[in-house]
């Protein structure tokens, strides 16, 4: 492993610190050019999360807690791929969302939807050697977020991938096919505009288990021309 395996990816991928439309960037973006610090083998080195131990129902968000919770019951998989199309494999891949109805299990959302005790949204896999994940789990409702008049945030899950060590986190979302929510969203329109397409799920037919749950497909790619957006 080399330093060359950290390096910094080129723009035009991902979306700009500041995004006016997304109102709160202009609070939280840097204000003067980056100070660029050269990396070194601390960056590479622990704490270590390949020996980090998950539970058998952490991929499976419909049967964390005493019984079902409401909604869609959906399959979300995929694989963790490099810029060469080869498997990430033992990647730490973490999801959240929130529930049906719009609403995140959290003290902070006390928007006017009912909270599910049987859905807490969140959710953990170690991908295979072939760098395959599968999550079970129910597909998010559409919920305001007071950003503009009348905006609300399209259906989207959050996904969140480890490497070897903390410092290797990367953070993005997922939505699902032609929402019609898309086009009015800041968040997923601050993504440029060629590479957008890439935060949509793919309707899987193949995976879909019949009487039981829909499935979508979700490569998430880490770097490269097909480079999967990320959050900064």
């Amino acid at each position: 492993m080399t330093q060359d395996t950290y390096r910094r990816i080129p723009s035009g991928t991902h979306p700009a610190n500041l995004s006016p439309e997304y109102k709160s960037t202009p609070l939280r973006s840097p204000g003067k050019p980056a100070v660029v610090l050269p990396q070194s083998l601390s960056e590479i080195t622990g704490p270590l999360l390949e020996t980090e131990r998950l539970d058998a129902l952490e991929n499976d968000l419909t049967k964390q807690r005493s019984g079902e919770p409401l909604g869609e019951r959906i399959v979300v998989h995929g694989r963790v791929l490099d810029e060469d199309g080869k498997p990430i494999p033992k990647a730490l891949v973490e999801i959240w969302q929130c529930n049906a109805a719009g609403r995140y299990h959290h003290p902070g959302d006390q928007h006017d939807a009912p909270l599910d005790p049987n859905f807490y949204g969140g959710g953990r896999y170690r991908a295979d050697a072939d760098g395959r994940y599968e999550f079970i789990t129910i597909k998010p409702g559409a919920y305001p977020w007071k950003n503009h008049h009348n905006a609300w945030r399209p259906a989207h899950i959050h996904f969140s991938l480890f490497g070897p060590a903390f410092a290797t986190r990367l953070i993005t979302q997922m939505y699902f096919p032609d929402d019609p929510l898309l086009a009015y969203d800041p968040i997923y329109n601050s993504v440029p505009s060629g590479a957008r397409k890439r935060l949509q799920a793919a309707f899987d037919m193949e995976t879909t288990r019949p009487e039981w749950a829909l499935a979508y497909k979700f490569d998430i790619v880490l770097r490269g021309r097909n480079a999967t957006p990320m959050e900064s």
